[in-house]
């Protein structure tokens, strides 16, 4: 008696190792990589893809640009004003052009038009100051139209899945299953996210090279009145 009931809890154990085993494996075979998901979205998903790696790309290029644009020499303008109490222009010019930043560009139209009245001094300084804050915003317009239209390309994903899948239930007539339903509802809620991914990801990225920005801008205002003080 007690080894049938040994006998029958060891089939017990068994089977339930085997039943585990199995649901097991039907959850592996059931999940679903970020490549399968991608690819149930349909050809929206391209046209995310390719706007998420020109907006990796804008982010990378003008964080480089910017990082560069932002060394200076912290001693800058004490070795320009010295050059100007001194007179030696050529070697204030020679300086600013050795620098090659924003600021130093900046500051060579200004010594290029000493001897002038002073707001022709500043003219020039603003107008040069102008063309280098377009250089420094360059892309970034491009990355901004991203950040607000990858959601709605996501959405335009999601209107014509969901259209896919009432046509889809249309025609089935009586003989509605959720498997014909399932790869419009699949390209509705994958576009969304994806948009929503992208989107997301170029308005931080978008904000993060506009502050740099700023502060470049920034410290260029503060160099050009510095130099107005020179000058004056």
């Amino acid at each position: 008696m007690l080894t049938t009931l040994l006998m029958a809890q060891d089939v017990a154990v068994q089977a339930g190792e085997e039943m585990v085993t199995e649901v097991m494996t039907e959850a592996a075979v059931a999940e679903m990589s970020l490549w399968d998901m991608a690819c149930k979205g349909g050809w929206i998903m391209i046209v995310l893809a390719l706007l998420s790696v020109v907006c990796f790309y804008i982010f990378f290029e003008r964080l480089a640009a910017l990082h560069k644009a932002g060394k200076d020499d912290p001693l800058f303008m004490e070795r320009i004003r010295d050059y100007i109490h001194t007179g030696d222009i050529k070697s204030a010019v020679n300086y600013c052009r050795m620098t090659n930043t924003p600021s130093a560009r900046m500051i060579e139209k200004g010594i290029s038009r000493m001897g002038r009245p002073a707001t022709d001094v500043q003219a020039a300084i603003e107008n040069a100051g102008n063309l280098e804050v377009a250089k420094l915003e360059r892309h970034l317009p491009v990355m901004a139209t991203i950040a607000s239209g990858a959601p709605m390309i996501g959405f335009l994903g999601t209107v014509t899945g969901m259209v896919q899948a009432f046509w889809e239930m249309a025609n089935a007539g009586n003989n509605i299953d959720i498997t014909l339903l399932s790869s419009g509802i699949y390209q509705a809620m994958i576009t969304t996210v994806g948009g929503l991914v992208v989107g997301i990801a170029a308005m931080f990225a978008y904000n993060y090279l506009v502050g740099k920005v700023d502060n470049i801008v920034n410290e260029m205002e503060a160099k050009t009145l510095a130099f107005m003080d020179f000058v004056n």
